[in-house]
């Protein structure tokens, strides 16, 4: 019995040996971008190689030829609604982000197929989904990884921003944020909305410069139906639509009150924010 368990162990100790592999960093380290703009889902998946000593631009990637963006696998792009980029609709789903790095442009390609690693052996021009040129940036320092991410968020658009070496560039795209919103108050202040539903239309409203009377009408309606106990920063909404709309004392009150519910709460941001408003409307 003892040489039957010696001799299991031995055999357990060898299949252990032959399958061990040694486990050390990946010199491009993959990289995961999760970001919502509007009330689209983004995700940007690549891989993130270093300068290393190298010139990168012109050199380790050449100019005027298509490059994976990035290393190892192809750099994902997956958005959970249509977008727009370039002026062409990319449907909800993944792409693969290839472009043609040059000295002072480069094209941007979002293509279908996702599944190369690194460049598609068979440039298929019909898995072009949407393709432009972007200006490069010159970068006054030195940007040792390659990064990839979503800045200068807005309800409805972004943009997509590489930087590497001393290179940026930057993809502007869309999403139809405005009309899933518009979709949503109607269907719900066409039942039985609750006060943060009028909030949150009016806010809307006032964000995207869309009818202020409107938005000061449901702001007000928000503001009623919590008049026993209204949040310091619905009242501070409140005063930036009637600012808006015109209406200088309606928003001078709002404000006020905003005021005490933030020093009462202590809240130095909105604090600073209505005294500086209050100033600014000649009531301090």
């Amino acid at each position: 019995m003892m040489k039957k368990l010696l001799l299991l162990f031995m055999i357990c100790a060898s299949v252990y040996t032959l399958n061990a592999q040694v486990n050390t960093p990946q010199p491009s380290p993959f990289s995961k971008v999760e970001q919502k703009v509007g009330l689209t889902d983004i995700t940007l998946a690549y891989s993130r190689p270093g300068v290393k000593d190298r010139e990168v631009f012109g050199n380790l990637v050449p100019y005027g030829k298509v490059w994976r963006t990035g290393a190892n696998k192809n750099t994902i792009i997956t958005f959970s609604t249509d977008a727009s980029v370039f002026g062409s609709t990319l449907k909800a789903g993944s792409y693969a982000i290839f472009t043609k790095p040059g000295k002072d442009m480069w094209e941007v390609y979002f293509y279908a197929d996702t599944e190369n690693w690194g460049t598609p052996k068979e440039w298929d021009a019909s898995k072009v989904m949407a393709m432009g040129e972007v200006p490069v940036h010159p970068v006054p320092f030195n940007v040792e990884t390659f990064t990839i991410d979503i800045n200068s968020i807005k309800n409805s658009s972004a943009i997509i921003e590489i930087i590497w070496e001393k290179t940026y560039v930057g993809i502007p795209f869309t999403v139809p944020t405005d009309d899933a919103v518009l979709a949503s108050i109607n269907d719900v202040l066409g039942g039985e909305p609750k006060a943060n539903d009028y909030f949150s239309s009016a806010v809307y409203y006032l964000q995207e410069g869309k009818d202020i009377k409107q938005a000061q009408e449901w702001i007000d309606k928000a503001v009623d139906m919590d008049k026993d106990a209204p949040k310091f920063w619905v009242l501070r909404q409140q005063s930036l639509i009637h600012a808006k709309a015109g209406d200088k004392v309606g928003a001078i009150a709002a404000a006020k009150k905003s005021l005490e519910g933030a020093k009462k709460a202590g809240n130095a941001d909105y604090v600073k924010m209505n005294e500086d408003s209050l100033k600014e409307w000649g009531a301090m």
